[in-house]
C-alpha cells in the first residue's frame, strides 16, 4: 500500500545574510541546552554573546559571501535521500524531505507546519548529528514537540552505523593521497567542543565521538592509524571537554607529523569547517611549523553517507514509534541518563 512519508532533516541553521547574523546568534544562545542559566540571565547572556561577537562573526560570514552555506548544503543532502529512498522503498511510497533548522529558517516550528501540510502517513525525524547531545538532537526533538509537532519515528544517533563509517573512511584516504600521500600523517579528528559539565550532567556525545573514531581508526589502513581525537569552537568562561584542537595541532608540530584533520562531528560544511578549520587552524599549524596541513572535506553528499540515512530512515520506518539508534536498542553505556534511548527503554520496562 503506498504510504506518504514525510523524513525531517534536522540541523544547525546559519544567517543567510549579514543582517540576520546577530539574530541568528542570540536565538543559539538563549537556548536552555546550550546555554543552562535561569531564563533571566541566559536573556542577558545571549544578548551580551551575540552583541560582542556580531562583528567578528559577520567579518568570516562575509568570506562565504555573507551567509552560511548550510542551508543549501542541507537541500542537496535532501534530494540525493529522497532519491535514495525512492530507490529502497519503491516508486509507490511518496517520499518528502523537509529541512528543520534549530536557529534559523527554516526553523523547527516552519518544518512543523510543512510536515502537516503534506499531510503523511508515517513521518521520521532524521538529525544530521551522527552523535547524539542534548544540545543538538536532544533541542532539537524539543522543539519539534513544543511546536506541535506530530507523532513520528525518531532516530536519536547513528555513530556507527557501517556506511557512515565508510564514508569517512573514504573521504580520510582520498585527502590523503591528494596531500601527496605523505608518509607522516597524524589524523586529528575535530568535534564540536562542550563544556564539561554538560557531559558530567549524562549527555553521550563524547563518548559517541569516541566510538565513531574508533570505528573509522580500525578500518584505515596503518599508516592512517595514527590519529587524535580533539574538540573546537570553544565559548565563554566554562571548562569545556579536550583536548582542544588547538593543542591538538600544536602537538603534531612539535612531533613534525603531517596533519589530515577531519571534521568527525559536522556533516555538512559552514563557518567552523570553513573559517575555523579552514583558515584559523590552517594558520597555526602554519605558525607551529607543521609538515603539512590538509582538511577533509566535510561528509555532505558523499554517496556512502547518503546510504547511511536511507538506511537508518527505512529502519526507523519498519520499526515501532520512538526514539531509537539504528540497532534498535541503546548503545550507550547505562552512565549516560540523558540519552533518550535508554530513557525509553527504562519507560518501557516500567510499563512491563
Amino acid at each position: 500500500m503506498a504510504r506518504r512519508i514525510a523524513v525531517v532533516l534536522f540541523n544547525l541553521g546559519g544567517p543567510d545574510r549579514p543582517e540576520n547574523v546577530r539574530p541568528f546568534l542570540r536565538n543559539l544562545f538563549r537556548d536552555p541546552a546550550i546555554i543552562g542559566a535561569p531564563g533571566l540571565v541566559r536573556e542577558f547572556l545571549a544578548w551580551l554573546i551575540s552583541t560582542t561577537r556580531t562583528k567578528e562573526a559577520t567579518e568570516n560570514y562575509a568570506k562565504m559571501g555573507g551567509g552560511s552555506p548550510i542551508v543549501p548544503e542541507t537541500e542537496k543532502q535532501a534530494q540525493a535521500l529522497t532519491a535514495a529512498l525512492r530507490d529502497r522503498l519503491g516508486e509507490e511510497d511518496d517520499v518528502q524531505c523537509f529541512l528543520a533548522m534549530r536557529y534559523w529558517h527554516p526553523f523547527v516550528h516552519e518544518a512543523v507546519e510543512a510536515v502537516k501540510a503534506y499531510a503523511p502517513d508515517e513521518i521520521v525525524l532524521l538529525p544530521l548529528y551522527p552523535q547524539f547531545s542534548t544540545t543538538t538532537t536532544g533541542s532539537s526533538f524539543k522543539a519539534w514537540r513544543d511546536a506541535g509537532g506530530p507523532e513520528a519515528r525518531a532516530i536519536c544517533c547513528y555513530p556507527e552505523e557501517a556506511d557512515f563509517i565508510t564514508a569517512h573512511v573514504r573521504l580520510i584516504e582520498a585527502e590523503w593521497e591528494k596531500a601527496g600521500k605523505p608518509d607522516n600523517p597524524r589524523v586529528l579528528y575535530s568535534a564540536h567542543g562542550l563544556p564539561e559539565t554538560i557531559i558530567k550532567k549524562g549527555d553521550s556525545y563524547q563518548w559517541q565521538v569516541e566510538q565513531t573514531v574508533a570505528q573509522v581508526n580500525a578500518r584505515l589502513p596503518e599508516h592512517l592509524q595514527n590519529h587524535e581525537i580533539c574538540f573546537q569552537s570553544r565559548v565563554g568562561p566554562l571548562k569545556w571537554i579536550g583536548p582542544s584542537t588547538e593543542e591538538a595541532i600544536e602537538r603534531a608540530c612539535q612531533d613534525g607529523k603531517h596533519i589530515l584533520l577531519t571534521p568527525i562531528a559536522f556533516v555538512s560544511e559552514h563557518i567552523e569547517t570553513l573559517v575555523e578549520l579552514d583558515e584559523e587552524y590552517a594558520e597555526l599549524a602554519e605558525e607551529h611549523g607543521a609538515k603539512g596541513y590538509d582538511r577533509v572535506p566535510a561528509l555532505g553528499d558523499q554517496p556512502d553517507f547518503i546510504a547511511a540515512l536511507a538506511r537508518v530512515t527505512v529502519d526507523a520506518l519498519e520499526g515501532g514509534n520512538g526514539l531509537k539508534p539504528p540497532q534498535g536498542q541503546p548503545i550507550c553505556p547505562g552512565k549516560f541518563g540523558r540519552c533518550p534511548c535508554l530513557e525509553a527503554g527504562l519507560k518501557q520496562e516500567d510499563a512491563a
